[in-house]
Formats: structure tokens, sequence, C-alpha cells
């Protein structure tokens, strides 16, 4: 099968008056259709730089990114809802923008607003909702373009812990369920461990791939993939969770 994404020894430096700071180096792996790949590394490392190559923001200096589609979703740190405007109308406004906004795609939309607990919600405005439900329309706006491989830079950083959670099952079990390819940036190692099917490393700055950690679980032998905080509770999961903080510590 042909991977989605591949990059392949990918590099870029930031300059300055001051000079050139090297910030990633020789970057290589691939993504396979419906794969959630995470990212973790030191802080400050590039990862989010690396999100900004792929989607086209920075330009690539060295190497080449290879993407096997034309529909890309990329998802923030906040959610950017317009207060202004209604659950629904936040949920359609990619489509508005593209000029996309037919019939059908209206009604995809309040499917999935229907179907992940926001039905009730289409006349609300954001101020009423909670920080999860926000981040909900948020995925539903991005989901709604139809993307076939969706970034997510650290979405859910700005939520306290209880409603960071909440809103990672979710968004989680959402992307499963829509069978979206999709590669998270984040720098919380429980997160990635229990939303990705693999964990890439990388290492201090200038950022190359320290290791890729495919991520199994006994209890998903027979096919059915546990949700993000049944994958928290597993016996498998402190062991990933040390293994990897024993390879950022270790090159940090």
């Amino acid at each position: 099968m042909e991977p989605i994404l591949e990059l392949r020894e990918v590099g870029y430096s930031y300059h300055s008056l001051n000079g050139e700071t090297k910030t990633l180096e020789n970057v290589s792996f691939s993504i396979q259709p419906g794969e959630f790949t995470a990212i973790v590394g030191p802080s400050g490392c590039g990862k989010s730089t690396l999100l900004s190559l792929i989607c086209g923001l920075l330009t690539v200096e060295e190497g080449e990114i290879l993407i096997n589609s034309s529909h890309i979703g990329y998802m923030l740190q906040r959610d950017h809802l317009l207060e202004w405007r209604s659950v629904y109308r936040n949920a359609i406004l990619g489509l508005e923008l593209q000029h996309a906004l037919t019939p059908s795609a209206g009604a995809y939309v309040q499917k999935m607003l229907k179907t992940y607990g926001l039905g009730d919600f289409q006349q609300a405005y954001p101020s009423s909702l909670s920080g999860g439900m926000r981040q909900r329309v948020a995925l539903i706006r991005t989901l709604a373009l139809e993307p076939e491989l969706l970034l997510l830079d650290e979405p859910f950083s700005a939520l306290d812990y209880q409603t960071r959670l909440e809103v990672s099952d979710d968004i989680g079990t959402i992307i499963q369920q829509e069978k979206k390819t999709a590669l998270l940036v984040t720098h919380d190692l429980s997160e990635a461990i229990s939303l990705g099917d693999r964990v890439i490393v990388l290492s201090h700055r200038p950022a190359t791939v320290q290791t890729i950690l495919p991520i199994h679980f006994e209890e998903e032998a027979g096919g059915k993939r546990l949700s993000p905080l049944s994958r928290r509770n597993a016996m498998e999961f402190p062991g990933y969770f040390n293994q990897i903080w024993k390879e950022i510590r270790g090159n940090g």
C-alpha cells in the first residue's frame, strides 16, 4: 500500500540577523492510510515546525515531503470558534470559505453534530459550550471538508487536565470511527500512547528521528481498538511510557 505521507531526509533551518538555527535534520518516516501516528520529543525540538512543513506553511529546505492526497485538515491548539456564529454555522465555516456548502455537505455536518453529542446545541453559541464541546465542534469543522490526512498540533494543550483526558478520548474515538489518517504532535507522552498506532520520538534540536515505536495492546489482538482512556489503564501502558521517557530524557 502506498503511504499517504512520506518524508525523505527533511531538513529545515530558521534564519535571522544573528545567523542560522538548524531545527530539523534528515527526518524520514512514512504514514499509511488509516494510521494514527503521534510525534513526541524534547521541548523546542521542532515538532510544530514539522507540521508546518507538511501542510505547506513553510518550505522544505532539504529533502522532500510526498503527500498522496489533496485533502489535508489542520487542527490547531485552540478551537478558534467565532463567538457570533452558532455551533452549526461554526462547523460549516470551512465549507463556506471553500464554496463547498452543498445540501449533502450540510447534512453530513448535522449528522456528525448529532452523532458526537452536539445535536441539541446546533443553534447555541460557543460561549455556552464547555471546553471539550468546543474542541469537538472544531474537529467537526475540520472533518466537514473530508480530509484524507488530519494534522493535529497539540489540540488539547489549552484545556485543563480533566477536560483534556475527556476530549482526547472523544476526539480519538471520532477519528477512529470516521476512519481518518492522523498525525498528532504532542508533548504529552500519555496522550501519544493512548491515541497512536505508532509513536515517533524526535531527538534534541536539530531534530532527527530517534526511534519509531509501534504501540500494541493485548486486548486489541482481536481487532477491536481500545478507547484512549482504556489504553491508559492497560497493563502495557506504563512500559511504553517509561520507554519513551527514557528515549527523550537520554537525548535531551
